[in-house]
This record gives C-alpha cells, sequence and structure tokens, in this order.
C-alpha cells in the first residue's frame, strides 16, 4: 500500500467517526428527525460564518510558512484561499433571503466551539510547513461534499425556503467535492514521511472534534 493510500485510508475512518459524532448533535438531530426551524437554520448559518470566513486566513497563513521545497503545494493552498474567501457573503445572504437581519449575523459572537476551532487552526497554520493542516482540510471539505447538499435539501424542505436562501449548502455540496480530488495531490507532495502522515491523521482527528463541538454549542 503507497503511503498515499494509506493515509487516505485512516482518513476515512476518522472521517466516518466524525459523522456519526455529527448526527448526535442537537441541531442535525432536529434537521434529520423533522423538528428544524427557522431559529434553528439562523443558529446554523451565524455559527458557521466566523469558520468561514477564517478558512481562507489559515489557509494563507498557512502557505506563507511554507518552504521553498513545497512551493506548488504553497501554491495550491493559496488559490484555495482566493476561491473561498468571499464564501461567507453566501452566508449573509441565506441569512437574510430566510428572514434573518443583516445585521445579527455580522455582529454575532462566535460559540465557544469556534473559538476553540478558530485557535486550533490559526496554531497549526504558524508553523513551519504546517502539513497537518491537510488533514483538517479532509475534514472540512469532506462534510462540504458529503453532506452539505443533503442539509441544504433537508433544510429546503423543513423550510419551505426557496433555493436561493440555501445557496451556501447547495453550492458547497457541488463545489468541495471539486476540491476534495486535489486532495490525493496535495498528499503525494508531503508523502512518504511517517512523520507527516502521523500529524495529517492527528489534525484531521482533533479538527473533528473541534467541528463537532462547533455544531453542539449552535442553539436556537
Amino acid at each position: 500500500m503507497s503511503a498515499v493510500s494509506d493515509v487516505l485510508r485512516q482518513l476515512t475512518v476518522v472521517f466516518a467517526e466524525f459523522e456519526g459524532r455529527l448526527e448526535q448533535t442537537p441541531l442535525i438531530r432536529r434537521l434529520t428527525r423533522g423538528r428544524f426551524t427557522q431559529a434553528d437554520y439562523h443558529a446554523f448559518l451565524i455559527g458557521l460564518r466566523q469558520q468561514v470566513k477564517e478558512g481562507a486566513l489559515w489557509m494563507s497563513r498557512a502557505a506563507s510558512n511554507i518552504d521553498e521545497e513545497h512551493l506548488e503545494l504553497r501554491s495550491l493552498l493559496m488559490r484555495h484561499a482566493v476561491t473561498e474567501h468571499r464564501d461567507f457573503r453566501l452566508l449573509e445572504a441565506d441569512f437574510t433571503a430566510s428572514g434573518g437581519a443583516l445585521a445579527d449575523i455580522q455582529g454575532a459572537e462566535k460559540n465557544i466551539g469556534s473559538e476553540a476551532l478558530s485557535a486550533w487552526m490559526f496554531h497549526e497554520a504558524s508553523k513551519p510547513n504546517p502539513f497537518g493542516l491537510l488533514g483538517a482540510m479532509w475534514i472540512i471539505e469532506g462534510l462540504g461534499s458529503i453532506k452539505a447538499a443533503e442539509w441544504g435539501a433537508l433544510v429546503r424542505q423543513r423550510l419551505d425556503l426557496p433555493e436561493h436562501a440555501v445557496r451556501f449548502l447547495l453550492y458547497h455540496g457541488e463545489n468541495d467535492a471539486e476540491h476534495i480530488k486535489e486532495f490525493e495531490q496535495m498528499l503525494a507532495m508531503v508523502l512518504p514521511d511517517e512523520a507527516v502522515a502521523a500529524r495529517i491523521v492527528k489534525t484531521a482527528r482533533v479538527t473533528a472534534r473541534l467541528y463537532a463541538l462547533q455544531l453542539e454549542e449552535m442553539a436556537a
């Protein structure tokens, strides 16, 4: 088994555990069991906004700490950051299209899970050659490609919303699938290296726990 295949196998196990943890969070339980409200949706959008807004920032910081031997990986991360740096505006648009006031989502504070996730991501991004963050990308982009479209469809169904009120979820259901295709290429740029492989898997595992905490703390 190649080093890339081995890491992907381990990451798949981590993601499966992550999915199970998400399904047990109060907000997602209400969504899947038909008790989801407009207030729940607004809490969800508010909770995600800061994390999404900061995604491009920690990717840019990580890219700035990658050495000259890995310039192609640096370029990929920078392009990824540029692609996503305005995505939080979609969340704001969905919030207002579903009946919320723009000031309420723009002025909201992070919950404790979002604070912890943010601190972890920027801490990791500030290290020299922060290759472990590939594990974080696997969790976050994987969530978008696997769950976003499903959640978007359920939100529309539960709340009888127009498509333009769930654009963030529907967009990421398609767009993140393209990003995942780049992931194996990125892994190949830093593997084989046992220490790097272990760090990628560990970072994925920690990111999954903190992301789940972020959802657990989202309350209407």
